[in-house]
């Protein structure tokens, strides 16, 4: 086994040692905002003619995919910083871009866990959308252009420490702010268009309108392609640098 599936299959490998905790740890976050925002607060409230608890779900399978995949970095970063697995990777005649591509797919593959997860959380408290192939692209798009993303920030930091900081100013902002929990139409217009840069308000765009059987709107899922090829190549070019 070669090029990027031995990173991928490296990946898959650490998360099948512990894919029972994993599973678990990603059920908390959905349980506790399907519980208190879905729930207790927004049971009785309609968004755009739908209960609460259907605007809330394809929201949080845009977040839970972005957080997840995005976490990648921290596994890149154990590697790098305590294993020094990152070195052999030096060493080995392996591309830059298929180094890439092992970990956007072990990203990818996070996050389709997690989704799974949520998803059967939502069916437990009664929610049932439609899971079409549009639906399963955009988690994929999102998936993909976070975990180049998580790529990006695990070649950059000098610390596993300094990767929280990343965490806490760009991601938690992002999966709060994004059209995760409420419409960004009800948002001043100043902060709107600010939000509208946030690559999670297209993913929660698109994914929301496949789980409502709408028409598919291009422009999101053109914006996370654009973004998932700008960011791949940046993530190559760090990687080469960080050889270097």
């Amino acid at each position: 086994m070669t090029g990027f599936l031995a990173v991928y299959y490296r990946e898959l490998l650490i998360l099948k040692g512990k894919v029972l905790k994993q599973a678990a740890s990603m059920a908390v976050s959905p349980f506790l905002f399907l519980t208190a925002f879905g729930y207790a607060m927004g049971r009785d409230h309609l968004v755009d003619g739908r209960p609460y608890m259907e605007f809330l779900a394809p929201g949080l399978v845009a977040m839970a995919s972005m957080t997840q995949a995005f976490g990648i970095a921290s596994e890149i970063n154990i590697s790098r910083f305590y294993w020094h697995i990152f070195e052999e990777f030096q060493a080995a005649p392996l591309a830059n871009w298929q180094y890439v591509l092992g970990e956007v797919l072990a990203a990818v593959t996070r996050a389709l866990l997690a989704v799974a997860v949520m998803l059967l959380l939502a069916l437990c408290f009664g929610v049932t959308l439609s899971y079409s192939p549009l639906f399963f692209a955009a988690v994929i798009l999102n998936a993909a252009l976070f975990g180049s993303v998580a790529v990006i920030c695990a070649m950059l930091v000098k610390s596993h420490a300094d990767q929280s900081l990343i965490t806490s100013f760009v991601i938690t902002p992002m999966a709060f702010l994004g059209g995760t929990f409420f419409p960004l139409d009800r948002m001043p217009p100043a902060v709107k268009a600010v939000l509208s840069f946030l690559p999670l308000t297209h993913a929660a765009r698109a994914i929301r309108a496949a789980a409502f059987e709408q028409a598919p709107p291009v422009f999101p899922y053109a914006v996370l392609g654009v973004l998932l090829a700008v960011f791949f190549g940046v993530a190559v070019v760090c990687v080469n640098q960080a050889r270097n």
